[in-house]
């Protein structure tokens, strides 16, 4: 039984006229009857009546239609939602994000994107710099955004923005005075900051920037991004993270630029053989996203 068997008998079944039927198709008479006897003929019954001045339906032929037109319509659907599938207007994307962007707008351009795709499922994963790096690769999610340039064949990469490091002071401290503060200044102080493996190459940025200024961090506790404001305002130490902090609205903390002004390098990642569609314009979306916001600032 052929697809266009079925639209023929439906179209047929609408206009009660093989001859308006078949102009409405685009197709002469003769050809559409024989048509229709195929159909009829590998069914094993009639669906229609043409004993009639009009053609009507056959008890088999209303039951008929009546199956077959919601299988034609399911079809149609089908086919339009694949095609929207096909061009990225459909799918299911899951996101890795360090906790840091919280501050960083990510709501917003995620709000944007249900908006301008919301036949898309975003499924959102809080997670250190790593393991959104391990969790691309083996597929558990599709797409991250990290801080630091990614180093690793089978991953695809783009940089979406730069974000100006910041020195985190306990409220009161003196280098809070000054409106900017060189690195070289922290060498005698104790670092807070997060494990190396959680983000190894902000890690390294920030080590290395310490270095070019002359000492070592004396780092004396550990903890995830979101912690660490929290234990400088404690007096724990001193940090070094990007200035989006400041929108966390966290009492107890100075915050001052770095003389030289170092920024912090947000990138999405994906893998590199990845073609989804959705995946696609989700990228895209970003970084066009992102793009617009450093022109507005």
């Amino acid at each position: 039984m052929e697809l266009r068997h079925l639209r023929y008998f439906v179209t047929v079944a609408e206009e009660r006229h093989f001859g308006r039927a078949a102009r409405r198709l685009h197709m002469t008479q003769p050809p559409l009857s024989r048509q229709i006897q195929e159909l009829e003929a590998e069914l094993g019954f009639e669906v229609f009546d043409r004993a009639r001045r009009q053609v009507e339906l056959t008890p088999a032929g209303v039951v008929f239609l009546g199956r077959i037109r919601g299988l034609l319509e399911g079809l149609d659907l089908a086919v339009h939602e694949a095609r929207r599938a096909s061009v990225g207007e459909i799918g299911r994307v899951a996101v890795g994000y360090i906790s840091s962007l919280a501050y960083s707008g990510i709501t917003d351009l995620l709000r944007a994107f249900r908006d301008r795709f919301p036949k898309v499922e975003i499924a959102l994963r809080e997670m250190s710099p790593q393991a959104q790096l391990d969790a691309i690769k083996e597929g558990w999610i599709d797409v991250g955004l990290v801080r630091g340039k990614v180093d690793d064949a089978s991953l695809a990469s783009a940089c979406v923005a730069r974000d100006p490091l910041v020195v985190v002071l306990p409220a009161g401290h003196p280098l809070a005075e000054r409106k900017r503060i060189p690195l070289g200044m922290l060498a005698q102080e104790p670092f807070v900051i997060f494990p190396r493996q959680r983000g190894p190459s902000f890690f390294d940025q920030i080590m290395a920037l310490c270095r070019d200024a002359g000492f070592t961090p004396r780092i004396v506790q550990e903890a995830p991004q979101l912690d660490i404001v929290s234990l400088v305002a404690a007096g724990f130490g001193v940090a070094i993270m990007p200035g989006s902090i400041r929108r966390a609205g966290r009492k107890g903390l100075a915050i001052r630029p770095i003389v030289g002004a170092p920024s912090a390098t947000l990138y999405i990642v994906w893998r590199a053989d990845d073609a989804a569609p959705a995946l696609r314009e989700f990228i895209g979306f970003v970084r066009s996203t992102f793009v617009k916001k450093k022109k507005a600032d």
